[in-house]
């Protein structure tokens, strides 16, 4: 059971469709496994859960 763990900001329903097309795609033509041997995990973070720098992703925005 191969894993693919995406982590990223909001995305929309059609978005995260297209993203698990292609990463299985991808994964797939690499391998040569079969596509419903992946599993694709995607993980959406708020702005405010994430730090960078020292400052939460959300000030990081909001001071630009």
């Amino acid at each position: 059971m191969p894993v693919i763990n995406f982590e990223i900001g909001k995305l929309s329903k059609e978005q995260k469709r297209q993203v698990v097309k292609e990463f299985t795609e991808t994964a797939v033509k690499v391998t040569g496994l079969p596509a419903d041997a992946f599993y694709i995990f995607i993980k959406e973070n708020e702005a405010d859960n994430v730090g960078v720098g020292g400052l939460l992703q959300s000030d990081r925005h909001n001071s630009n």
